[in-house]
């Protein structure tokens, strides 16, 4: 079980949003790199990175804060938000990215993502964010007619290294992961999948480790760490089975 910590980029900034409503921002760091640093100095070994700017305008936008995180830190960065064509994979790619998250794109652009995700095995996710269990792109701003489960079984056996599952309805509120969709999703794909929106707090980590959610790789962390409603240390530690 991988807990991702999560890098919202906006204007350069590490914020946080609710429902992914850009208007409603929150800045917790005002140095990207530095909290990237931070999470890697508590234990974390997997780092989740949205250019929030760059997915509503269907390019890169931060990318120089990109540029910086990736210099300060060792840890495999995973890296979403603005990411259309192959030459953004590829450039991202040869600069350190682990692997590339492509949302509005597999709605948009399927055959792209499928050939990204052949010429790249293991190094292209794909992001899967629902509102009612339908496909939002866009930055969210749009809602498609796409299913999830109906989107994910797109790309079974090209390659793809995982499937991140957002429930927005939760995102940035702290009301707990939407783990019946996400472990519904999980057993209907034979791609790993990562829950993400909504984790509050160790319960919510504990529930992760339930019998029930072994089939995900992982969860994303945000809100919850910035404003301490979870602490890094007793949450690396449950997952490793320390005392807290």
């Amino acid at each position: 079980m991988i807990l991702f910590p999560a890098i919202d980029l906006k204007e350069g900034k590490c914020v946080r949003l609710q429902q992914g409503d850009m208007a409603r921002a929150t800045v917790f760091n005002h140095d990207p790199a530095q909290q990237a640093a931070i999470f890697e100095a508590e234990g974390f070994r997997y780092l989740h990175i949205v250019d929030l700017d760059g997915a509503f305008a269907g390019k890169p936008v931060n990318g120089h804060a990109v540029d910086r995180i990736l210099e300060s830190v060792a840890m495999p960065v995973q890296l979403g938000g603005g990411i259309r064509d192959m030459a953004t994979v590829e450039a991202w790619l040869s600069k350190g990215v682990t692997r590339v998250i492509l949302g509005t794109a597999a709605v948009r652009n399927p055959e792209f993502v499928k050939d990204a995700a052949m010429h790249h095995p293991g190094r292209v996710a794909v992001g899967l964010d629902a509102k009612d269990g339908r496909v939002a792109v866009e930055g969210w701003a749009e809602t498609s007619d796409l299913e999830a489960l109906e989107l994910a079984k797109r790309f079974e056996d090209v390659g793809v290294a995982a499937i991140i599952y957002t429930d927005i309805a939760r995102d940035g509120l702290l009301k707990g992961l939407n783990l019946d969709a996400t472990i519904a999703l999980a057993e209907g794909v034979s791609i790993p999948v990562i829950a993400s929106g909504g984790l509050a707090s160790l319960d919510d980590v504990r529930a992760l480790l339930e019998p029930r959610a072994a089939k995900l790789e992982g969860a994303i962390t945000g809100r919850a760490l910035y404003d301490g409603r979870l602490d890094a240390r007793a949450a690396l530690n449950l997952i490793a089975g320390l005392p807290l």
